[in-house]
Protein backbone atom coordinates (compact mmCIF):
# COMPACT_ATOMS: atom_id res chain seq x y z
CA UNK A 1 0.00 0.00 0.00
CA UNK A 2 1.61 3.45 -1.13
CA UNK A 3 1.50 6.00 1.34
CA UNK A 4 -0.30 8.67 -0.50
CA UNK A 5 -3.12 5.96 -1.16
CA UNK A 6 -3.62 5.58 2.71
CA UNK A 7 -7.30 6.47 4.16
CA UNK A 8 -5.40 6.82 7.47
CA UNK A 9 -6.84 9.52 9.42
CA UNK A 10 -4.82 13.02 9.68
CA UNK A 11 -6.24 14.15 13.03
CA UNK A 12 -6.02 12.20 16.45
CA UNK A 13 -9.16 9.58 16.98
CA UNK A 14 -10.41 7.00 19.24
CA UNK A 15 -9.68 3.39 18.26
CA UNK A 16 -11.69 0.10 19.40
CA UNK A 17 -9.57 -1.85 22.01
CA UNK A 18 -11.35 -5.08 21.28
CA UNK A 19 -10.44 -4.87 17.45
CA UNK A 20 -6.64 -3.86 18.26
CA UNK A 21 -6.30 -6.53 20.03
CA UNK A 22 -8.09 -9.21 19.04
CA UNK A 23 -5.87 -10.35 15.91
CA UNK A 24 -3.16 -11.43 19.02
CA UNK A 25 -5.00 -11.70 21.90
CA UNK A 26 -3.13 -8.80 23.79
CA UNK A 27 -3.11 -4.93 23.46
CA UNK A 28 0.73 -4.57 24.26
CA UNK A 29 1.79 -7.00 21.70
CA UNK A 30 -0.87 -5.08 19.18
CA UNK A 31 0.79 -1.94 19.78
CA UNK A 32 4.63 -3.14 19.45
CA UNK A 33 3.73 -4.62 15.75
CA UNK A 34 1.98 -1.30 14.94
CA UNK A 35 4.79 0.36 16.45
CA UNK A 36 7.34 -1.47 14.26
CA UNK A 37 5.23 -0.91 11.30
CA UNK A 38 5.18 2.87 12.02
CA UNK A 39 8.73 2.77 11.86
CA UNK A 40 8.91 0.88 8.55
CA UNK A 41 6.58 3.48 6.97
CA UNK A 42 8.62 5.81 8.59
CA UNK A 43 11.75 5.23 6.77
CA UNK A 44 10.07 4.84 3.71
CA UNK A 45 8.68 8.01 3.64
CA UNK A 46 11.70 9.66 4.83
CA UNK A 47 14.17 7.91 1.73
CA UNK A 48 11.36 9.06 -0.09
CA UNK A 49 11.14 12.67 0.85
CA UNK A 50 15.11 12.75 0.82
CA UNK A 51 15.38 11.29 -2.83
CA UNK A 52 12.75 13.89 -3.75
CA UNK A 53 14.45 17.10 -2.36
CA UNK A 54 18.30 16.01 -3.81
CA UNK A 55 16.35 16.63 -7.51
CA UNK A 56 16.16 19.60 -6.71
CA UNK A 57 19.04 20.70 -4.62
CA UNK A 58 21.38 23.36 -5.46
CA UNK A 59 25.03 22.89 -4.99
CA UNK A 60 27.28 25.73 -5.12
CA UNK A 61 24.99 27.72 -4.19
CA UNK A 62 24.17 31.55 -1.77
CA UNK A 63 22.39 31.43 0.64
CA UNK A 64 19.95 33.38 -0.20
CA UNK A 65 19.40 31.10 -3.07
CA UNK A 66 19.20 28.14 -0.66
CA UNK A 67 16.32 29.95 1.65
CA UNK A 68 13.78 30.39 -2.19
CA UNK A 69 14.27 27.52 -3.26
CA UNK A 70 10.23 26.26 -4.32
CA UNK A 71 10.32 23.30 -5.62
CA UNK A 72 11.57 22.03 -2.09
CA UNK A 73 9.56 23.91 -0.03
CA UNK A 74 5.83 22.65 -1.80
CA UNK A 75 7.53 18.62 -1.39
CA UNK A 76 8.06 19.85 2.26
CA UNK A 77 4.77 21.21 2.41
CA UNK A 78 2.96 17.67 1.27
CA UNK A 79 5.08 15.52 3.37
CA UNK A 80 3.81 17.22 6.21
CA UNK A 81 0.14 16.91 5.13
CA UNK A 82 0.65 12.84 4.93
CA UNK A 83 -1.27 10.68 7.82
CA UNK A 84 1.68 10.07 10.60
CA UNK A 85 2.97 7.05 10.19
CA UNK A 86 1.57 5.61 13.19
CA UNK A 87 -1.98 6.63 11.77
CA UNK A 88 -0.78 4.37 8.67
CA UNK A 89 0.14 1.34 10.54
CA UNK A 90 -3.26 1.61 12.50
CA UNK A 91 -4.85 1.86 9.42
CA UNK A 92 -3.25 -1.17 8.06
CA UNK A 93 -3.26 -3.07 11.26
CA UNK A 94 -7.51 -2.86 11.21
CA UNK A 95 -7.24 -4.33 7.60
CA UNK A 96 -5.48 -6.99 7.96
CA UNK A 97 -2.41 -5.51 5.53
CA UNK A 98 -0.02 -6.02 8.19
CA UNK A 99 2.04 -9.17 8.05
CA UNK A 100 3.44 -10.42 11.43
CA UNK A 101 4.86 -14.09 12.80
CA UNK A 102 6.06 -14.82 16.20
CA UNK A 103 9.36 -16.36 16.85
CA UNK A 104 8.15 -18.85 19.26
CA UNK A 105 6.15 -20.32 16.58
CA UNK A 106 8.81 -21.65 14.37
CA UNK A 107 9.72 -24.30 16.55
Amino acid sequence: MSVKDTKAEVNTITYDKDKIEEKVGSIYEAIVIMGKRAEQINAEIRTELHNKLDEFAVHNSTLEEVFENREQIEISKHYEKLPKPTSIAIEEWLNDDVYFRKTEDRK
